[in-house]
């Protein structure tokens, strides 16, 4: 296992600088909460100064005058129900403060999410991803519903604590200032030792949760070829190595929290003790003092027990803190959106020596050039990884190319606005994706300008309609997700109506009818026709009898244009695409 670099004291004070900048909006309620939290701490230090009160003044001397005595148990009462409800008020405000933070972040991290560019995904697994968003925010939580609110507390206490030992006995309250470098000490030391420990432990359940998801995600295949056995192995090395972290951090809690307060909580009680032994050989000691005393160090350990009890949860929060900001910051976002009021009208797509590489090494498109008129139909075709996804790509702004230019009516697609983009390129996807939902809110997907017959008018046009009022609920049968329930071409049919639905100026379909029987791809072919009147089309095609009527065919090699013309001319060149129609038909070419 690789270690991981500890954090300086500088990057965690700048890690929870930035977790405290969301609690901003919350100043009128964390300002409420303080004062509550000042009235308990007044009543925690108030209670052990009556029982004083009551032992010196009144059992030391044998004075039990009624009047005093139950005015001195009356305000004990009063003070102990009072920081009862008290502390339930303030403990309910700080909780709900650090909720609502917590939200926010989430909100924060699920927008980030869908703003990344799709480079990110590319390199990072989907279940690291939602680890970030989930268990780490989860553990971010446990600071600000837990950790903070002790050490708030905990500041409090000890200051009244302080406050009350000088007023009673000055030199016993110097004595009681020099256990706090003790125990800061033992803090910045537990700090140093587990971040290593926490990160190892982040990452390696970061690791699970993307294993996880990789199985799930490709169980049908795991189990088709026999790869249970070698997933299971891989799981169980992953979980050792976070197992072993958990020890590791065990071992450390261990030793460095609860325990070692402990000996220096018996150890300050025993020379406080040892203090007044001595001191009553020369002059007598107030029993009641020596009470206050005993309780006030008691209560000042008892706020450093409960912070180092949640240093841990500290420590995991901070690293999380660290990973989530770095999803936050990640640079790798969608293109600059432009906020022009500029409209796509004709559909007219230009590219002009387009050049793009996915890893900056080695280019997929290489001076791509051509033009597609209004009302045209442009055909893609080319042997797997030949470019042809990758213009689609470009084009939809999914990634941003480095070389050339593309012009949609004679303007950059930089300079239109990411929502008419997408809202004028109407995008059909080999492998269409469901959401969970209806069949009608998958066609709308909550576009409040579609009513229920334009949806309706959609399913018609591709066809689909048959087959959806087929279904017992019809529109509103229940889709799961990823639309597992229905096959292959009702999937599909159901993303035509959803791209047919917008009214789209710009058709593009990736391959769009691969994963229709040859019986729906003919029932379709004449809805794709009527689809792709008065809208300019790019389609990318295995099935070169899909696009014989295409206006023009790119023939795509190695990232490169080698071959552009119609289907009969493409045939009478005899290259490439000459011999894939030959292959595709079962012909074989004489020589």
């Amino acid at each position: 296992m690789k270690d991981k670099p500890t954090f300086s004291r500088k990057e965690q004070a700048a890690i929870l600088k930035r977790l405290l900048s969301y609690l901003k909006p919350h100043k009128k309620a964390i300002a409420f909460a303080l004062l509550l939290l000042v009235l308990t701490v007044t009543g925690d230090v108030l209670g052990p100064y009556i029982i004083k009160v009551f032992l010196d003044e009144h059992v030391a001397l044998r004075s039990f005058e009624q009047g005093p005595i139950l005015f001195l148990a009356g305000s004990y009462i009063l003070i102990q129900l009072l920081n009862v409800v008290i502390s339930y008020f303030q403990q309910l405000r700080f909780q709900e403060i650090a909720l609502k933070v917590i939200r926010q972040l989430r909100i924060d991290v699920f927008t980030k999410i869908h703003g990344l560019g799709m480079r990110y995904f590319d390199r990072v697994p989907a279940g690291a991803i939602v680890s970030r968003a989930t268990n780490d925010t989860e553990a971010i939580k446990d600071l600000f519903v837990s950790v903070l609110i002790s050490i708030v507390q905990a500041a409090f206490l000890i200051i009244g604590v302080y406050v009350a030992m000088f007023l009673l006995n000055p030199m016993l309250a110097l004595f009681a200032v020099v256990l706090l470098p003790v125990i800061i000490y033992i803090i910045y030391l537990y700090r140093k030792l587990s971040s290593v420990i926490y990160m190892a432990m982040r990452e390696k359940l970061s690791e699970l949760n993307a294993k996880l998801s990789e199985s799930l995600s490709g169980m049908s295949i795991i189990q088709a070829f026999r790869q249970e056995s070698r997933f299971n192995k891989e799981f169980d090395v992953i979980n050792e190595q976070h197992y072993k972290a958990m020890m590791d951090n065990t071992k450390l809690n261990s030793l460095l929290l609860r325990p070692i307060i402990d000996l220096v909580y018996f150890a300050a009680i025993v020379l406080l003790l040892t203090y007044f032994g001595l001191t009553s050989l020369q002059t007598a000691v107030e029993v009641g003092v020596v009470y206050a005393f005993v309780s006030y160090i008691s209560r000042f350990f008892e706020p450093i027990n409960q912070m180092m009890e949640r240093l841990s949860l500290f420590q995991q929060a901070i690293v999380a803190s660290s990973r989530v900001f770095e999803l936050l910051d990640d640079t790798n976002v969608e293109p600059k959106q432009n906020t022009t009021d500029l409209e796509i009208t004709d559909g007219k797509i230009e590219f002009q020596n387009v050049s793009f590489s996915y890893d900056g090494a080695q280019d997929v498109l290489k001076n791509i050039s051509f033009t597609v008129h209004p009302g045209e139909t442009v055909a893609l075709v080319g042997h797997t990884g030949s470019g042809k996804s990758s213009i689609i790509n470009m084009l939809m702004r999914f990634y941003e190319f480095e070389r050339g230019a593309i012009l949609i009516d004679g303007v950059s697609i930089r300079e239109y606005s990411q929502h008419e983009l997408r809202r004028k390129l109407g995008l059909v996807l080999q492998d269409p994706f469901l959401f969970y939902g209806t069949v009608a809110s998958n066609i709308r997907l909550y576009n409040d300008e579609l009513s229920d017959q334009d949806v309706r008018e959609a399913a018609k046009f591709v066809q689909a309609d048959s087959f959806i009022e087929s279904l017992p609920n019809s529109y509103y049968q229940k889709v799961t997700e990823r639309g597992s329930t229905f096959s292959s071409g009702q999937r599909q049919l159901i993303a035509f109506a959803r791209t047919i639905a917008t009214n789209p100026k710009v058709l593009i379909l990736d391959e769009a009818t691969a994963s229709i029987d040859t019986e729906t791809e003919v029932a379709i072919q004449a809805s794709l026709n009527k689809m792709r009147k008065g809208r300019t089309t790019i389609a990318i095609a295995h099935r070169l009898s899909t696009i014989q009527d295409a206006e023009q065919i790119l023939v795509l090699h190695q990232g490169e244009i080698v071959e552009c013309g119609n289907h009969q001319q493409l045939l009478a060149q005899k290259g490439l695409y000459h011999k894939m129609y030959l292959l595709q038909n079962g012909i074989v070419e004489v020589e």
